[in-house]
C-alpha cells in the first residue's frame, strides 16, 4: 500500500506518513473549507476621507496659518494670560454668529464680558452663554471631588485644598454641559473656555472624555474649540495653536467715549491699553492642508482705540 509524506511545522519538520487514500481525503476536506479573500485592494483605490470644511476665524493672518477652524474636529488654542486667546475667541464667535450660525460658549470661570463681545461684533441673540460659577464649599454643598461620570482616577484627585475642589467642581459642570451640547447637534461652534482653570486641574480631565467629544462631532458640521493655558486634549485635537502676546501699546490720552475723564483725573498714572501684537504658532495639524509658515503675527486693537 503506497503512502505519501505530509509535513507539519508543528512537528519540527518531521514528516508524517499517511496512506494515499487518507491524504487525498484530507486534501479534499481542506479544499472544501472557506478561504479568505485573496484580492488585495491597492492603496490608491482605498477610500480617502475628505478634508473637513473650514470656518474662518475672522482674522486674516490666523486663517493664512491654519486655514481656519475645521468642522467636525477639535481645535486647541493654548497660551498664558494676556496672550490673545480672547481676541481669537470673540473674532471667531463674531464671524460665526454674523453668518447665521448658533454658537455655544461654556464659560468655566464666568469671565466673558458681554459688552466687549457685542463691541467685537458677536450677535448675542445667536450665542448660548453657559456660565459655570464657582460652587460654595459650605456644609450644604455637595461633595465636589467625585466625578464618576468622567472616570477621574483616585490618584488624580486633589488630596487637599478647597481651591482644587472648587476647580474640579467647575470642570465637572463643564464636562456635563459639553456632553449635552454635543448631543443636541444644533450648534455651528461650541467653545470651552478653560483659560482660567489651572493647568494641573485641567490635565485631570481623562483622555476618554476628549475621545468621546471628538467622536460626537466627527460627522457633524460643529467646530469644537478649546481655550486653555497648555495643551490637554493630546492626540484628540486636529489642530493645536499656541498664542503669545507682546509689544503692548498703552496711552494716557483721555477718551470721553468711555467716560474715563473723571477717573483719569483721579488717577493720572493710569494707562489704557490700545493694542498689542499677537503671535500664533502652529504646533500640530492633522489636516491635509499644510501652511508654508509655522507662525504668524497680527495686532489686536481695543475698541476705544478706534
Amino acid at each position: 500500500m503506497s503512502a505519501s509524506p505530509v509535513f507539519s511545522s508543528a512537528a519540527m519538520g518531521r514528516p508524517f506518513i499517511f496512506p494515499v487514500g487518507s491524504s487525498r481525503a484530507l486534501l479534499t476536506q481542506l479544499d472544501a473549507l472557506p478561504k479568505l479573500a485573496t484580492a488585495v485592494t491597492r492603496a490608491s483605490h482605498l477610500h480617502v476621507r475628505p478634508a473637513p470644511a473650514m470656518v474662518s476665524s475672522g482674522i486674516r493672518e490666523f486663517d493664512a496659518l491654519t486655514g481656519g477652524f475645521p468642522r467636525g474636529c477639535l481645535t486647541e488654542i493654548c497660551g498664558p494670560a494676556s496672550s490673545g486667546r480672547t481676541t481669537i475667541l470673540l473674532s471667531a464667535l463674531a464671524r460665526a454668529t454674523r453668518s447665521g450660525e448658533v454658537c455655544a460658549l461654556v464659560d468655566s470661570s464666568d469671565a466673558l464680558n458681554p459688552v466687549s463681545a457685542a463691541a467685537a461684533g458677536v450677535e448675542m441673540e445667536r450665542l448660548l452663554w453657559v456660565r459655570c460659577r464657582k460652587a460654595g464649599l459650605s456644609s450644604r454643598s455637595p461633595v465636589l471631588c467625585s466625578l464618576p461620570n468622567h472616570n477621574f482616577k483616585n490618584s488624580d484627585r486633589p488630596k487637599s485644598g478647597n481651591q482644587r475642589r472648587v476647580w474640579e467642581s467647575q470642570l465637572e459642570q463643564v464636562l456635563k454641559v459639553t456632553d449635552l451640547l454635543l448631543q443636541s447637534n444644533g450648534f455651528g461652534m461650541i467653545v470651552l473656555d478653560l483659560s482660567d482653570i489651572p493647568v494641573g486641574s485641567a490635565r485631570r480631565i481623562p483622555l476618554a472624555s476628549w475621545f468621546r467629544f471628538r467622536r460626537a462631532i466627527e460627522h457633524t458640521p460643529t467646530v469644537l474649540l478649546i481655550l486653555e493655558q497648555a495643551p490637554i486634549a493630546g492626540s484628540c485635537s486636529s489642530l493645536l495653536v499656541k498664542v503669545t502676546g507682546k509689544r503692548p501699546q498703552v496711552t494716557r490720552k483721555k477718551n470721553s467715549a468711555f467716560s474715563i475723564q473723571h477717573s483719569a483725573n483721579l488717577m493720572p498714572h493710569a494707562e489704557l491699553l490700545e493694542k498689542f501684537e499677537i503671535t500664533a504658532e502652529l504646533l500640530r495639524s492633522r489636516l491635509e492642508r499644510k501652511s508654508p509658515e509655522s507662525a504668524v503675527s497680527f495686532t489686536s486693537r481695543a475698541a476705544w482705540a478706534g
